[in-house]
């Protein structure tokens, strides 16, 4: 297992964080924690494990977030998510999506604390692995600190050390997902209140979080910081990462960032992946810098087709020493 820190982690996204994002986010940064997008028991248990669980050591460390409510087979997929050499199992409690919701997983989860501790504690028994949780501060009429307080402590009576929350409640019914990640309001405060009340747990804050700033202000405040959407929209933004949180300077450019995404692509075909399963975490790679457009443009129109012509990404490395030249990690 690889050493875990949770300094800086990119979060769990549904159809975003799979292993070939994970791969191309591990070319930029080597020190943030990665996740797993949610994968349900169900998924491991009943479909093609290998499908859903494989990744490659390079992404390492990686967690695997379980969706699930079952105390039997949560305690199955854990043991199962040691057995691929994942270094860390948590279990999502934040998802507000009708269809999580249907299966009775994700943030609903949060009204029945009695249920959450019966799944944390077969999952705790079942690996030698980190047990952690990634939990709303409340949900529809409940934003309480003494309700979240008591629900981190009866998680923590379980053996799990580390609580990932994302700094809004959850909306159970009339938003969707997108809406629930903008319109209930943030609240960083009662998250630094969570942890003034629990100094022995690592808490770890999501939500909002856009830049080098807020993440060295929150690390004030909290144990560790997770950043989802501003890093998948803009993945170079972990360069700044790497440079001002872990005083790294060995970083690479983004031509050979490109460059590497091309060699594992023309590696991954090979083993029937599609070009498009690949090149589409790349879109936002020159986001905010002058030809960003002529990169979107190129992937758009070859590359994230579903039968994208493998051939085509022989000329990706072209059009970037033609656009991108002053691209440099200096950006």
């Amino acid at each position: 297992m690889s050493k875990v820190n949770r300094k800086v982690s990119v979060a769990p996204m549904m159809d975003c964080t799979d292993r070939h994002d994970r791969y191309f986010l591990r070319l930029i940064s080597k020190n943030v924690m990665l996740y797993s997008e949610m994968i349900s028991t169900g998924a491991i248990l009943k479909g093609k494990q290998r499908n859903v669980l494989e990744f490659s050591e390079f992404e390492k460390p990686v967690a695997l977030q379980l969706g699930g409510s079952s105390v039997k087979e949560l305690s199955e997929a854990s043991k199962i998510a040691e057995d691929y050499n994942y270094d860390e199992v948590n279990l999502n409690l934040g998802c507000p999506s009708k269809k999580v919701q249907k299966n009775k997983f994700g943030a609903c989860l949060i009204k029945e604390p009695d249920l959450v501790m019966e799944c944390l504690n077969g999952m705790v028994n079942a690996t030698k692995l980190p047990v952690t949780v990634k939990t709303r501060i409340g949900f529809d009429d409940v934003e309480d600190f003494d309700y979240l307080d008591k629900f981190v402590k009866k998680i923590a009576s379980t053996g799990v050390k580390t609580i990932i929350l994302h700094a809004r409640k959850a909306i159970l019914k009339g938003l969707s997902p997108r809406d629930n990640l903008r319109i209930p309001k943030l609240n960083y405060g009662i998250v630094k209140q969570i942890k003034d009340s629990n100094p022995n747990l690592e808490i770890i804050i999501n939500g909002g979080i856009i830049n080098t700033d807020q993440i060295k202000n929150h690390l004030k405040n909290v144990d560790g910081v997770m950043i989802g959407r501003a890093i998948y929209h803009s993945p170079y933004f972990l360069a700044d990462i790497e440079r001002e949180i872990f005083n790294n300077d060995n970083i690479p450019t983004r031509e050979e960032i490109v460059k590497q995404t091309v060699e594992y692509c023309l590696t991954e075909v090979k083993k029937g992946t599609r070009v498009n399963q690949v090149m589409r975490h790349t879109v936002g790679l020159f986001h905010g810098i002058q030809g960003a457009n002529s990169w979107k443009r190129y992937l758009s129109n070859n590359m994230l087709v579903r039968d994208a012509d493998v051939k085509k990404v022989d000329y990706i490395l072209d059009l970037v020493k033609d656009n991108f030249n002053s691209a440099k990690s200096s950006d």
